[in-house]
């Protein structure tokens, strides 16, 4: 198998993981507050990563450069998550998904801000047509529903969410000096934790963790250690083998493993209506994956 081809398996691996995380947090996002399930989360993804960051050449000085870098980092991704079990509190978990589809197009428009990327014909046409596919599932396929602007608020807490995600993307490139992914990702962690144990420290407190329900420590460490850890191995494994443009098409796969997730814990499958805008979403994902000319 050549490189290229682990590269796809690895970001097949890495959507379906991504979308575990839709289905499984909306079956906890009310039982506890998302800034101290989040807080718990990033501490033990953290130290997950930070183990990974140890035994693969430590964590050298020169790292604690600049260290407002990762405050920066870990608060974007911090208010991502938040927000993100703020909106599964009343939204669907593959209407979420489909939000979700609107951030390679969002981190385009970063992008050119930030770092001035330019983004080809093609490549705008294929996330103009995943943004039609994911409008398409938020509104649930009602045109009278489009044309009035009625979406959720779930979704909209969460579309602010992924704006944070979106501007995160280019902001590593942008701030990273030289580390080592792992390492960069070790400190977003932190300051990440840091931020979400400020933000959520009386939710911390108030929670009565030993009385929670066991699948909300199912969904915690889930989160922590296969949909934060495992896709970041992941997501880093493919980088180096594909084309950065292919490896962000992956994004459009989400609410179709969203959907085999619900149907799987017995939530029923989405309406066939709604089926065409994630049929739009894997057209876009089809394009991306295309050669350029």
């Amino acid at each position: 198998m050549t490189g290229a081809a682990k590269g796809h398996l690895a970001m097949l691996a890495f959507s379906a993981l991504v979308a575990g995380s839709f289905s499984l947090g909306g079956m906890v996002a009310n039982e506890v507050a998302p800034a101290a399930l989040n807080a718990v989360r990033f501490l033990i993804a953290g130290a997950v990563i930070g183990v990974a960051a140890m035994v693969t050449g430590g964590i050298p000085t020169s790292a604690l450069r600049a260290p407002w870098r990762y405050l920066v980092l870990g608060g974007l991704f911090a208010i991502y998550f938040v927000l993100m079990f703020e909106g599964l509190k009343t939204a669907h978990p593959v209407s979420t998904a489909a939000v979700f589809t609107l951030t390679p197009l969002m981190s385009a428009g970063f992008g050119w801000v930030l770092l001035r990327q330019i983004t080809t014909k093609w490549m705008f046409l294929a996330l103009g047509l995943g943004a039609v596919g994911a409008l398409w599932v938020i509104f649930r396929a009602d045109w009278a529903a489009f044309l009035r602007f009625e979406v959720g608020q779930g979704e909209v807490y969460y579309f602010w969410g992924c704006v944070a995600h979106a501007a995160y993307t280019p902001m590593v490139r942008k701030l990273n000096r030289g580390e080592r992914p792992v390492v960069f990702t070790f400190g977003m962690l932190l300051a990440g934790l840091a931020v979400l144990t400020l933000w959520g420290w009386s939710d911390l407190r108030s929670t009565n963790w030993a009385e929670l329900p066991p699948l909300v420590w199912v969904t915690v460490v889930y989160l922590a250690v296969f949909a934060s850890a495992a896709t970041f191995v992941l997501l880093q494994f493919a980088a180096l083998e594909l084309p950065s443009s292919k490896v962000m098409a992956y994004t459009y796969l989400v609410p179709t493993w969203v959907i085999c997730w619900e149907v799987a814990l017995g939530h029923g499958a989405p309406t066939g209506l709604v089926l065409v805008g994630v049929a739009l979403t894997v057209g876009a994902l089809l394009m991306l994956l295309r050669d350029e000319g």
